[in-house]
């Protein structure tokens, strides 16, 4: 599936599992390198994504040179984004005009956050969807810029409340574009007690027809974040993604790699499994429990033939090839066609 065929789709309560878009966030994990930026859109394709996603940024248009880190500085020591952005800003539009080709070559979706005015305009002709980062979700000149584009946006709500949101929302709105909105923690990394992976359906509930994801910044593990996400129907779901987690960095310790996003979509095809119909219903595999772990109503004592049945004389018991309990009142004050013995299940011909 295509992320646009998502934002067509109409929003309606779920009949049947569906599993969610998948975004590899490659972010600036190929680290200038165009061959390394291609082994990882390879890997996501291989592993299962739907889409990767690049970050399109200059250090000198998104920090000032004394902006203060907010990462864990006992995995990446530099203290200033300035500085951090300043490795890893080397790609632009014609790297990024190579990396969508080569995502179209190879069929994976391609995508790029943007931070700038001159990033969103160029990606605009490689995109269907814009996704906007948690940072800017207070950035009302820029979210208004790419809503001017007139497509989809996905909006990360990291380290905002419902207010911030709802303004958010309301200069969307303004355009009238299609968005989702995906919860989102803004620790690198997530601790698990603070995933609080609950408010994805506090987004549902305040903002009802919208489609709601979660972008994850917790550790891979097991995975279990994204499979927790899943099942409290996020329906859009986005990972940082490199090719080595062992790399000294920001991004890459905290990102899962191809075997984390191969474990994860056989566990969704599980999901799948365990989650079934949505419809309630019984099972024809139930059938063999149906009939002998239900119970029939049964002769209490001797019946002889023309017994008035009361409710005294008969009782219920396993299996369910009688009359049901569920038919007692229509039993009682009925007469037995002939005698019946105790404990033998009643059946509608013996009675009258």
């Amino acid at each position: 599936m295509k992320i646009l065929d998502l934002f067509n789709e109409a929003l309606i309560p779920q009949e049947s599992f569906r599993a969610p878009y998948i975004i590899a966030e490659a972010g600036v994990n190929h680290e200038g390198d165009l061959n390394l930026a291609m082994r990882l859109i390879d890997e996501a394709r291989e592993g299962g994504a739907d889409a990767i996603k690049f970050q399109s940024y200059k250090a000198d248009t998104i920090a000032s040179k004394y902006s203060p880190s907010y990462w864990d500085l006992s995995r990446e020591p530099t203290t200033s984004q300035h500085e951090l952005f300043k490795k890893y800003d080397k790609f632009w539009k014609t790297e990024f005009e190579t990396l969508k080709k080569y995502c179209d070559s190879v069929g994976i979706e391609f995508m790029s956050t943007p931070f700038d005015i001159e990033s969103a305009t160029f990606l605009n002709h490689m995109m269907d969807v814009y996704k906007i980062s948690s940072s800017d979700l207070t950035n009302k000149p820029f979210i208004e810029f790419i809503a001017d584009f007139r497509k989809p946006i996905i909006l990360s709500t990291g380290a905002s409340d419902l207010d911030e949101i709802r303004q958010s929302v309301a200069w969307m709105d303004e355009s009238n574009v299609k968005f989702a909105l995906l919860h989102c923690i803004l620790n690198y990394p997530t601790d698990d007690e603070n995933a609080n992976l609950g408010m994805i359906q506090d987004l549902q509930k305040n903002f009802p027809g919208i489609r709601v994801g979660y972008s994850d910044h917790t550790l891979p593990k097991d995975m279990k974040s994204l499979e927790m996400a899943t099942l409290l129907g996020a329906s859009i779901l986005e990972k940082h993604f490199t090719y080595d987690k062992t790399l000294p960095g920001n991004d890459h310790y905290h990102a899962m790699d191809i075997h984390d996003l191969k474990h994860f979509k056989e566990q969704l095809i599980r999901i799948e499994t365990l989650l079934g119909s949505f419809a309630k219903q019984a099972l024809d595999s139930e059938n063999l429990a149906r009939n002998n772990a239900r119970r029939s109503l049964v002769a209490a004592h001797h019946l002889p033939q023309g017994t008035t049945i009361t409710a005294t004389d008969v009782t219920w018991k396993r299996p369910a090839y009688g009359i049901s309990p569920a038919d007692i009142d229509k039993v009682v004050g009925m007469k037995t066609r002939k005698a019946v013995a105790a404990d033998e299940l009643l059946q509608w011909e013996m009675l009258v």
